[in-house]
């Protein structure tokens, strides 16, 4: 089973060069590094910032979905984590990372860390619109 080196609900940026080095490893093949970024529009309208709140059984459940990945593929190392609060536009708001020895699995393996992440955390997105409106959204 691979190892997990990070599961982490973060309140500070992710750093997506220190979380995808963590899973390196001079038996890996291939390392697959996802960034899920605050981007500036959601279904036509324009965003400005968003905050994510985060139950406090996130962390929890995060480890769950990298426990359920890890045994599920042929990894070598794999690290996750999320933001919680205040995001700007461009931040990073979830960073997964995977290593394997090969480029196939590398690929499913983070494909569905991140699927698996945004289906079963306890995370919610309050994004605030450039016309002053805001909108709450369950998702990871």
């Amino acid at each position: 089973m691979a190892q997990i080196r990070l599961v982490e609900i973060a309140e500070n940026p992710i750093g997506v060069p220190a979380v995808e080095a963590m899973v390196a490893d001079d038996r890996a093949g291939a390392v697959v590094t996802f960034s899920g970024n605050v981007r500036n529009h959601d279904h036509g309208r324009e965003v400005v910032r968003l905050t994510y709140e985060g139950h406090p059984s996130a962390a929890e459940v995060l480890a769950q979905v990298a426990d359920e990945i890890a045994s599920k593929f042929d990894l070598i190392a794999l690290a996750v984590s999320h933001r919680v609060g205040d995001l700007a536009i461009g931040d990073a708001a979830l960073v997964a990372a995977v290593s394997s020895a090969h480029r196939d699995v590398a690929f499913q393996a983070c494909a569905a860390l991140v699927d698996l992440t945004k289906e079963k955390l306890p995370v919610w997105k309050h994004q605030i619109f450039i016309d002053g409106t805001d909108e709450w959204v369950n998702c990871a």
